[in-house]
């Protein structure tokens, strides 16, 4: 958190650096909003001629304020680097196309040199690769993995039989078997009664007839 602040207020102050720097003197008292942009990329070079306020080194500066901001918004360090790249590169350019067209270029001194400026684009850029660095960035969130619930156990499947009423019912396969009715045997009275296996046989004794 301290770091992320840090990094931001660090931003906000090179941006700001940046752009206010057009607004000062650049070389032999021109201010950078004198030079055109378009002189940086022709075959022509740096000239005396007086640029509009969007056409000149204004543009590149306050598009790098923008994406300043919008990194420091979305906390992201790549924003923010590459705003200060932006200023730097433009400066860096400058340089040497005020070189190329001038011979030399000297800082201060008696005659023409260098201003602060340059010194103020420089130093903003510089400003916003710091706060790059100090940036923690934005913390990328870690999918979380989604928890698969078990298949539940399949239920037992159910057969199909015919009953007696001619109804279909389910039958459980898994269900132990109906006990079956035991065996009946003719009782003495002409009733039926279940056979037990273990009754022992009963043995009616009758006496025998007198012989006398």
């Amino acid at each position: 958190m301290v770091r992320n602040v840090l990094g931001s207020v660090l931003a906000l102050i090179g941006a700001t650096a940046a752009v206010w720097s057009p607004f000062r003197v650049w070389y032999d008292g021109r201010l950078g909003r004198d030079y055109r942009l378009a002189e940086l990329f022709s075959g022509t070079g740096v000239t005396a001629a007086k640029a509009e306020l969007f056409g000149s080194l204004v543009l590149p500066f306050a598009a790098a304020a923008v994406v300043t901001l919008v990194g420091i918004v979305l906390r992201s360090r790549g924003l923010v680097a590459l705003a200060g790249l932006i200023v730097l590169g433009f400066a860096v350019l400058w340089m040497v196309r005020l070189g190329l067209a001038q011979g030399s270029l000297t800082v201060g001194g008696d005659g023409p040199g260098l201003e602060t400026g340059l010194l103020g684009a420089v130093g903003g850029g510089a400003v916003l690769l710091l706060a790059a660095l100090v940036m923690p960035g934005r913390k990328r969130r870690r999918s979380r993995r989604r928890r698969t619930t078990p298949p539940a156990a399949a239920e037992p499947t159910a057969t199909v039989e015919r009953s007696r009423a001619g109804e279909d019912q389910p039958r459980d396969e898994h269900a132990h078997p109906a006990p079956e009715p035991p065996p009946t045997r003719p009782s003495y009275d002409g009733r039926t009664r279940p056979a037990a296996h273990d009754e022992p046989t009963r043995r009616i004794w009758r006496r025998p007839p007198d012989q006398s």
